[in-house]
């Protein structure tokens, strides 16, 4: 079980999630502790799973995936296994930055970042068509990328 977090460590993750380049002297001064307790609390937080992966946000319309395809996907089978393959087909493919498993009218959720229309269409075949799991699935495409986070929020 984690340790609960308190007021300095969520002052701590909100400044670290804000800019993970911060040095830990910097983020000391931020939160009111030295750069050794913010290493073992940084170290702590890690450990417990609060903080997930520490990464740099990409402009994918700089590196040749300027499209996002959102797919919703509804399966023929909910069984376990069948289930857990097409979903590892999914979290197996570089081109799916995010899956979720919904509940609703389809099954999975899927946000693709593609270099156009045509690598869609192959993933597709390859993802949805080959897979006689899938029972159907939509495409939205996304005309702007308005807002794009995984930030967590802190009331």
């Amino acid at each position: 079980m984690p340790e609960p977090v308190d007021d300095v460590d969520r002052r701590l993750l909100a400044a670290v999630q804000a800019d993970a380049r911060l040095s830990q002297a910097a983020l000391g001064a931020r939160v009111g502790l030295s750069a050794a307790a913010v290493n073992r609390r940084l170290r702590r937080l890690g450990d417990d799973g609060y903080i997930t992966k520490t990464t740099a946000v990409l402009a994918p319309e700089l590196l040749g995936s300027p499209l996002t395809v959102i797919a919703q996907v509804e399966v023929e089978s909910e069984q376990a296994d069948p289930l857990d393959q097409v979903q590892a087909a999914f979290v197996a493919c570089p081109q799916v930055q995010q899956c979720y498993n919904v509940t609703g009218d389809c099954d999975f959720i899927l946000v693709f970042l593609v270099r156009d229309m045509h690598q869609y269409l192959e993933l597709s075949r390859q993802l949805f068509y080959a897979d006689p799991n899938v029972k159907r699935f939509k495409t939205l495409v996304a005309l702007d990328r308005t807002k794009v986070t995984l930030d967590v929020p802190f009331d």
